[in-house]
Order: C-alpha cells, then sequence, then structure tokens
C-alpha cells in the first residue's frame, strides 16, 4: 500500500462551542486559548485537512473543546465538540485500564501467562505460547510481527484471527525488542470477555463510559449511526477525495472506539488525575501508577517520525502509552490511524496538561505539531511553529514514495507479453495464513479477488507481472506477479507482497 499523504486545500468553516476559560472569564486564560484556537485555524488550512475536534486539559479544568471545519468535504454540516471520530489505536489505553480493573479486583495478574485465562491461544512458537503474559499483550515486546492483514484482508471474525496467529512466525526472540502488535490487544479482550462473562464493548461501556458520563462514546463503528459523525477523506494525486470509512471492529480492543472531542475530555481529566472521577476512581493508585510506567524500550526504527525534531533521550512504551521525554517532561501518548481517520491523546503529567486530536483526513500529522505546540503554549514557553517544522519533516517522505512510484513505472519493460494466455493465470490459489485468492479472465484483464475483501482489475505490465487499482481505490495501484513450477505450469501468485500458491492437482 501507498505512504499516505496530505495536501493543501481551502474553504475550511468554523464551529465553536464555550470553554471553561470562557465560564470562568479568566482573562490571561481567555487570551490564551483565543491564541492556541488561533493556530489550529491556521494549522488545519495549512494541511488541508476537512475537519478537526481538539480538547484540551489544564490543571483539572477543559480549557478548550472546539470543533474546525467540515464533517464532509463539499457538505456545510460543521465540526463540533460533539462529532463523532474514531479514536483507533487510542482505544488501547481504555482496554489496558479495564485489565487493570480486573487486576485490582484479584481476578487477575499482570504475570499471568495467557494460557491460563485462554487455553485456546496458541502461537507459533510453543515457548512463547507458555511463557507470553497477560503484560506482553498490552506492551509489543513479543516478537510477533505486525499481523494486520488478518483483519484488513481478510472477511473473518475475531476467533478466527486469534487463531490464525498460531500460523504467524516471530520476527524475533520474545521480550528482546518492541514491534507495534495490534492483535494481542484483542487476546486482552478475549481475557477480559472470559473474567468478566461479558462482551468487551459491554464491559468498557459499563466500566469506563457511563461512570465517566461519556454519552457520546460508542465502543464499536457499527453503533457510531449518530448523524454528527465526521465522514473519512484521503488525498489521491493532490486532491483530498471523500473515501469510505474502515473500521477496526474485529480487533476492538485495539481500536474500535468512536467518540468526541467532549468526551475525550473526560477521559483526559480522569487519566491526568490518578482515575478519579466525580463518585470514584477507576484504579488503585498502584494501577494507575503502572499504566505510565516504562515497560519496555522503543528502538529508534520503531518511533515516531516526530524523534527527528523532539530529538528524545529515550523512548518507552507502558500499558497502552508512547512515551519519551520532552523539554525534560515525561510525556505520554498515542496515536489512533484507520483510513481516512486520525486521532491523537497525549499528555505532560508534571504539567497536568493533556491533549486529544481528532482529524477527518488519513494520517495528517498535524496532529503531532498541534500537541507539541499544546505543551509549549500553556505549560513549557517557547514558539516554535510546530506546523511548519512537521511540514518539512514529512515533505520528502511524501516525495520518497513519489519517487518511488516514478522508479518502478521507469523499469517497465515494453513490448513484453505474458508467457501464457491469460486462462492459464486464473484459478484459486490459497496459503494457510494469508487465505484465498481468485483470479478470473475478463477480456484482456485478470481479476484477483484476495478473500472477498480486496479486490484489483489488472492489465499486463510486462512479462507475468500485472498492475492495477484496488477496489479501495485511495490504496493506488497493486503489483500483482505470478511464476511457473518446474513443468511451466502457473503455480503462484504474489499480491502486493502476500504470497498465495495453486493447490496441487489430485
Amino acid at each position: 500500500m501507498n505512504l499516505r499523504t496530505i495536501i493543501i486545500m481551502t474553504a475550511i468553516l468554523l464551529a465553536a462551542v464555550p470553554t471553561v476559560a470562557q465560564k470562568k472569564n479568566d482573562a490571561a486564560l481567555v487570551k490564551k486559548v483565543a491564541a492556541f484556537d488561533a493556530y489550529i485555524q491556521k494549522t488545519q488550512r495549512d494541511w488541508g485537512i476537512p475537519g478537526l475536534s481538539v480538547a484540551v486539559v489544564k490543571d483539572g479544568n477543559v480549557v478548550l473543546a472546539k470543533g474546525y471545519g467540515v464533517r464532509t468535504l463539499g457538505s456545510p454540516e460543521p465540526v463540533d465538540a460533539q462529532t463523532l471520530f474514531a479514536c483507533a489505536s487510542t482505544t488501547k489505553a481504555m482496554t489496558a485500564a479495564l485489565m487493570a480493573m480486573l487486576v485490582d479486583e484479584g481476578k487477575l495478574n499482570w504475570n499471568d501467562p495467557v494460557e491460563k485465562h485462554l487455553p485456546e491461544f496458541k502461537l507459533y512458537d510453543p515457548y512463547m505460547t507458555r511463557e507470553i503474559t497477560l503484560r506482553d499483550l498490552l506492551v509489543h515486546d513479543t516478537g510477533v510481527g505486525n499481523a494486520d492483514f488478518l483483519w484488513g484482508i481478510m472477511d473473518i471474525n475475531s476467533n478466527e484471527v486469534l487463531k490464525k496467529m498460531r500460523d504467524v512466525k516471530p520476527s524475533y526472540s520474545m521480550r528482546s525488542s518492541f514491534i507495534y502488535q495490534n492483535i494481542f490487544y484483542l487476546a486482552a479482550g478475549k481475557v477480559i470477555e472470559k473474567t468478566t462473562g461479558q462482551t468487551w464493548d459491554q464491559v468498557i461501556t459499563e466500566r469506563i463510559f457511563k461512570p465517566l458520563g461519556m454519552t457520546r462514546t460508542v465502543p464499536l463503528s457499527k453503533l457510531a449511526t449518530d448523524k454528527n459523525k465526521t465522514a473519512a477523506h484521503w488525498s489521491i494525486n493532490g486532491e483530498v477525495t471523500l473515501i469510505d470509512h474502515s473500521d477496526a471492529d474485529q480487533i476492538a480492543p485495539a481500536g474500535a472506539v468512536w467518540s468526541c472531542a467532549s468526551d475525550m475530555a473526560k477521559w483526559m481529566q480522569v487519566m491526568l488525575d490518578s482515575s478519579k472521577y466525580n463518585g470514584g476512581r477507576l484504579l488503585s493508585p498502584q494501577s494507575w501508577t503502572e499504566m505510565f510506567k516504562p515497560q519496555v524500550i522503543v528502538p529508534e526504527g520503531e518511533f515516531y517520525p516526530s524523534q527527528q525534531l523532539t530529538k528524545p533521550h529515550w523512548t518507552t512504551y507502558g500499558l497502552g502509552w508512547f512515551q519519551q521525554d520532552y523539554k525534560g517532561r515525561k510525556m505520554n501518548f498515542h496515536t489512533g490511524s484507520l483510513d481516512g481517520a486520525t486521532a491523537l491523546a497525549a499528555q505532560l503529567p508534571d504539567e497536568n496538561l493533556g491533549i486529544y486530536i481528532f482529524g477527518n483526513l488519513d494520517h495528517a500529522e498535524a496532529r503531532h505539531a498541534l500537541v507539541y505546540k499544546a505543551f509549549d503554549h500553556f505549560a513549557l514557553g517557547g514558539t516554535r511553529d510546530w506546523s511548519a517544522e512537521f511540514t518539512t519533516l514529512y515533505a520528502p517522505l511524501r516525495e520518497e514514495q513519489d519517487k518511488a512510484t516514478r522508479d518502478f513505472e521507469s523499469k517497465r519493460v515494453a513490448n513484453t507479453h505474458p508467457s501464457q494466455d491469460l486462462d492459464a493465470f486464473a484459478g484459486k490459489y490459497t496459503d494457510p495464513l494469508y487465505g484465498e485468492c481468485e483470479v478470473t479472465r475478463q477480456g484482456n484483464t485478470l481479476v484477483v479477488d484476495v478473500n472477498h475483501s480486496l479486490k484489483v482489475t489488472a492489465e499486463h505490465w510486462h512479462y507475468d507481472t500485472f498492475r492495477g487499482l484496488y477496489n479501495r481505490h485511495w490504496y493506488g495501484n497493486a503489483v500483482i506477479v505470478f511464476s511457473t513450477d518446474a513443468t511451466g505450469t502457473i503455480s503462484n501468485v504474489n499480491f502486493d507482497g502476500f504470497e498465495f500458491s495453486r493447490p496441487a492437482k489430485p
């Protein structure tokens, strides 16, 4: 899939809601909030994001909760603090909090083997199956690499997703480093379900959303049916385009929650104040501390490009939170990304400051710029134009993508032909891990269907290589390469890196 890109657009509308600062008539704070508000508006215009929603919490108060721009490009409905967006991977901290509650109740222990609670949970390496703990599920240290294809290119339920993890080979030895892994948060959700006797979405609603008064927060995308809901957008060939929403419902504990700025402000207030809320607390002081304790070192190659600007001395991961130092303070944060949607939660606990940012343009990294600007503006001082610096940082990454495409296209070999008639390429190809790839001929093209999820109508490129646009057109073009066995029979197809084989004839 192509690197996601960001461009400039105009005609952004503004929708505002009252802030605590305005209600308190604190002149200095009102002025400070107004300046940050203006910076958000400029950043939104400069990055060409159709809609943003931002909440800032300082010293226990919500000083800003506001929407910017529009829910859907080309439509007038404004974003406000109640507009629903995808939280995506910022959901992880909530799942970690649920597990911490069960630890507080003595029903779980962080060092329990996963097998103790999920006997059916199996991994490729029997040693890892035996040794992986509940803590490991949340900190990305197992050595099992990203397996998002199990829910991204397959139409299977969550139990089948988890079952297939036994076929995913580890990338390195257990607990020797860090590699991001969504599906183990699904396993954590299954442990929560087994322990409570309720579904994960029921548990998170009853134990987090209701106590905190998060009345516009829902645990699954299929439940986010409210009309005040954002659309998803992607930059395609330099133009911001409306696309279909994706969802993470199959791995819900890793990233399925939908919410709004006003509700996420409540979540940030609680997580900054040792999990206290009006009427109680979510976690014991010990478990709250454990949530934010560094659990594993994150190597440079697994961290964010933002490190090139912020130059942290250390980068770690807690229980559902990335961490680094910024101007001598500890920073906890996590991004969330789904097709056409972004989120970012960040906090400086020593300054009692938190910010949450939603956006409706794919991988619009203005979210990082707004975080550091907020930290400087409301707590640490400084006048750096983070939006301009992040624009400069990400421009070469976009150019690298464009250059890679140009290089690939320049190496096309002219006047070649497929080695065989197109009918010879048709048929079903399978893989124990990746599922099924069905190829059919359609005139002078090949229609390639992977698990009834991804489909490409591909034209001949050169030799036995074909190329065509994904049905999710915002992904760009797929490259499909066929190969033969010793008899000259078409035996394998490589679909953008996923290898499938034709079953042997009986």
